[in-house]
């Protein structure tokens, strides 16, 4: 197969044009001929013109890509190779929510053919592209993997916003369903990848691997927020301990923190769930996730017990509604629970985010955002280190406040410059 991709025989396909799919799809393309899928038309309208609707490609990396973009299931038909890159989140109770990746082995299931590929990013549990999707494909396909098509999981190491490391510079690692599929697929993304692959035993130890990495940060950002947490009835800056602290060169700098996201917030789930379907409940993975997830609201706590105290018409200025510095996604943005606690107070909240797309934050959370700040709020909630938000000064804060107001700095941006305010962080 890998030949054939070389000699234009063949087609990849990536099924999926989000944060990491679109990426892959144009780095691939470079390369060999490519197919990017997706099931929004506007999307695809978009991509067609060379603009990536989530704001991480750049107009210039569009440019000298052997690709098509479709929603058309019988152009998909025409590819050999497919890689799965569509969401795997989680519902309202936190159970895995399969319904995308099962909606995209439906679709490559109808158009599999004789000797085809499929390799999944998606981050799921172990156990999960064997046991959940290879049914689906086998069934739908008339197919049997192994014979009649090869199956392997390469996780997706994508990280928005970073420019450094990036599909190119970061090791891959690869799996197969047998030695023939592993080499294959191996070579194949070494196509695009200059770090190189690991090639992992087996498909469960490499989805093993990619939630396992994302577990890893969120019990350690989980032990600083519980640190933050008890350093701040202790009137200690977490932020200053943790500088302290780092001098030693063996001390991890994780720093606390509201969890969003798609992965470090979703991910842990994908393997309680499943650790519990095997007679197994996780103690420190589930501890962890109280902490994070509870951040928000304990912020909320924050900013009413001062606020109140001050105020009788409370008004609130929230600064960054994506869940992490100088990108656009909000997906699973955390500080909108903190927002929904304020609102639960008759608080009036005005949000504002110089990355976030106004129609996306209505869409998603039902949140007008603010063309211009007001000069009376009763605190500023600051959520991440956008660009923008680094070079605020303490008359910036000052001129739209009043003087009992509160500065929540919940990265420790403005450590020490904040003086005419109070000011409180994480």
């Amino acid at each position: 197969m890998y030949q054939h991709l070389l000699d234009k025989k063949a087609r990849l396909a990536v099924v999926g044009l989000g944060y990491v799919g679109l990426p892959v799809a144009l780095e691939f393309a470079r390369k060999i001929p490519v197919i990017g899928f997706d099931i929004n038309s506007r999307r695809i309208e978009l991509m067609q013109k060379g603009i990536d609707p989530n704001k991480e490609v750049e107009a210039d990396h569009f440019k000298d890509c052997d690709i098509t973009f479709t929603d058309d299931e019988e152009i998909l038909r025409t590819a050999n190779v497919f890689i799965v890159a569509v969401p795997t989140p989680v519902d309202k109770y936190n159970v895995p929510d399969l319904k995308p990746l099962i909606s995209a082995c439906t679709l490559i299931g109808r158009v599999l053919k004789q000797g085809d590929y499929i390799v999944f990013e998606s981050t799921t549990y172990p156990g999960c592209t064997e046991e959940d999707c290879v049914p689906v494909l086998e069934q739908l396909s008339g197919l049997k993997m192994g014979t009649g098509f090869k199956l392997g999981y390469s996780p997706e190491r994508l990280n928005p916003g970073d420019k450094k490391n990036t599909l190119k510079t970061v090791v891959k690692v690869v799996s197969g369903c047998d030695a023939e599929s592993l080499d294959e697929i191996a070579k194949i993304y070494e196509l695009v990848v200059d770090a190189g692959v690991h090639r992992a035993s087996s498909i469960k130890v490499a989805e093993a691997s990619k939630i396992i990495e994302n577990i890893q940060r969120d019990l350690n950002i989980a032990l600083m927020n519980e640190l933050s947490l008890i350093f701040d009835r202790m009137g200690i800056n977490t932020f200053e301990v943790i500088e302290a602290a780092g001098t030693k060169w063996n001390f991890l700098k994780f720093h606390p923190g509201l969890v969003g996201g798609h992965c470090i917030s979703v991910d842990p789930y994908y393997l309680t769930y499943k650790a519990a379907s095997l007679g197994y409940e996780s103690k420190v993975i589930t501890a962890s996730r109280f902490i994070n997830d509870d951040m928000a609201k304990y912020v909320a706590r924050k900013i009413i017990t001062h606020v109140l105290r001050n105020s009788n018409e409370p008004k609130v200025l929230v600064k960054g509604v994506t869940f992490k510095e100088n990108v656009s996604d909000i997906r699973n943005s955390k500080i909108i629970d903190t927002v929904k606690e304020l609102l639960a107070f008759n608080f009036q909240v005005d949000v504002e985010d110089p990355y976030a797309g106004t129609d996306e934050v209505y869409e998603e959370y039902g949140l007008h955002l603010t063309r211009k700040a007001a000069n009376d709020y009763d605190a500023v909630i600051v959520t991440v280190p956008h660009a923008p938000y680094m070079s605020l000064t303490d008359e910036d804060f000052a001129s739209i406040t009043r003087p009992h107001a509160i500065v929540a700095d919940l990265k420790g941006i403005y450590k020490n410059k904040i003086t005419s305010r109070n000011y409180w962080s994480l």
